[in-house]
């Protein structure tokens, strides 16, 4: 079977088809001695760099391949057979019961919290799929309860089978219209989530999100809302409250209190209790939970001014949320376009005094990000992250934060967000050791 890509899931799907007996045959684009190196030591056959012509003929004479996650679906080898994901091929060789999230926003947030709820409850639990382990390397596992799975558009694109317990599909903005082609392939896909599920299942979905919603109801599973909608999972004077309108907890007991934190805690407590999770040990969870980094992460404070990290907001929506939560800010954006309209993020904000005071826009995407606010709020272009940190400071006013929320991957200037963020957290302080804050 051919395994398209062998770069971490890669690896994990042509080590659990080997382990099973499956002659696997690898396709690479640009195998380095480190990939040779590991499918000598699975015994599997690592073919490349290839003719697209070669590698379509190798997929042709299988009947299923399985590329990795970033593998475009117009690749030869794709083209020239039935694909299916890894997540599918975790589903199909795993026993262990499934809770799967996906969003174009909060999936790792919630993917994370949900299985930290099932921790405190004394699960045997993992975290696999687009969060980091794949889901086939943690489905081999024997000693688990509960596998909680973030799933991209990406992977459910490839699932034929897929069909988790719980489903939770937290919301719905365009994002990757340079892998799925457009806006309606991207909605499809991500449905996917949904479309195995029986009567027995639960599908979890936001109240406030027209897409999310019409696609849980399209499924055979149980409906819980979360969000906006008197029936579900909601927040009403500052408490979180269950359907049935109990108290989970008061709001100010969460470690962060913006407007996405709220939503995520009722996602995840509606995920987790619809998979039997007590609601003691959701309580614990939610008052203990740490954000992730690079996500509106508070990495400085100098000259009154304060800095946050928000480079894992790689779509207009993802921004339009940290906005949302801010307060005054210099906004730094941009990256490698994904295909989308940046045009969103400034799309409704007031620009007369709202939370926006001035942009500064960075990488491929800077023409873009100009474009989109001209007219609306000062923009500067930076060339450099310890220039567009200078810029920022420049433009702030007392009491405002610089936020960097690029609405762009970024792949232009740096391998991932993790390290774009981590640039970032390093020039503010410079910046401070400098004393160049205003």
């Amino acid at each position: 079977m051919p395994v398209v890509g062998f770069a971490r899931s890669g690896r994990a799907v042509a080590a659990a088809l080997a382990a099973h007996g499956v002659e696997v045959t690898v396709l690479d684009d640009a195998p380095d001695a480190d990939a040779r190196r590991a499918a000598a030591e699975m015994g599997v056959s690592l073919v490349g760099p290839l003719p697209a012509a070669v590698a379509g003929a190798l997929a042709a004479a299988h009947e299923i391949v399985v590329p990795s996650p970033g593998v475009s679906p117009n690749h030869p080898a794709c083209a020239a057979a039935v694909v299916i994901s890894e997540v599918e091929l975790g589903w199909r060789v795993s026993s262990v019961p499934m809770l799967a999230v996906t969003g174009s926003n909060g999936k790792t947030t919630v993917t994370s919290l949900v299985a930290s709820m099932a921790a405190e409850a004394g699960l045997a639990v993992a975290a696999a799929g687009n969060i980091g382990t794949p889901l086939v390397e943690a489905a081999q596992r024997e000693d688990l309860d509960l596998l909680v799975v973030e799933v991209s558009s990406f992977q459910l694109a490839g699932t034929t089978s897929f069909a988790p317990h719980v489903a939770v599909y937290l919301n719905f903005s365009p994002d990757h219209l340079n892998w799925h082609g457009d806006l309606e392939d991207y909605r499809l896909a991500k449905a996917r989530i949904f479309a195995n599920q029986q009567a027995g299942d639960v599908a979890v979905a936001n109240a406030s999100d027209a897409v999310t919603l019409g696609a849980a109801r399209l499924g055979r599973g149980r409906l819980v809302v979360f969000g906006g909608d008197e029936r579900g999972y909601r927040l009403v004077a500052g408490e979180l409250l269950d359907p049935a309108g109990e108290l989970i907890l008061a709001a100010r007991e969460l470690g962060r209190r913006m407007p996405h934190d709220l939503v995520n805690a009722l996602a995840a407590t509606a995920a987790a209790e619809a998979a039997g999770i007590g609601r003691e040990a959701c309580r614990r969870a939610l008052r203990s939970f740490e954000q992730l980094p690079h996500r509106v992460q508070l990495v400085g404070e100098l000259g009154g001014l304060r800095y946050y990290d928000d480079s894992k907001a790689t779509t207009p929506g993802a921004v339009r949320a940290a906005l949302a939560g801010i307060g005054a800010c210099v906004l730094i954006a941009g990256g490698r376009n994904k295909g989308l309209d940046l045009e969103e993020i400034a799309r409704g904000l007031d620009g007369g005094g709202g939370p926006v005071r001035a942009v500064v826009a960075i990488g491929e995407a800077a023409p873009e990000i100009e474009k989109a606010f001209d007219g609306r709020w000062p923009v500067r272009r930076a060339g450099t992250m310890d220039e567009a940190v200078a810029v920022a400071t420049a433009l702030a006013g007392d009491g405002d934060a610089v936020l960097l929320s690029p609405g762009c991957a970024s792949f232009d200037w740096y391998r991932d967000y993790a390290e774009r963020g981590d640039d970032f957290a390093r020039a503010v302080r410079e910046l401070a050791q400098g004393g160049g804050v205003r």
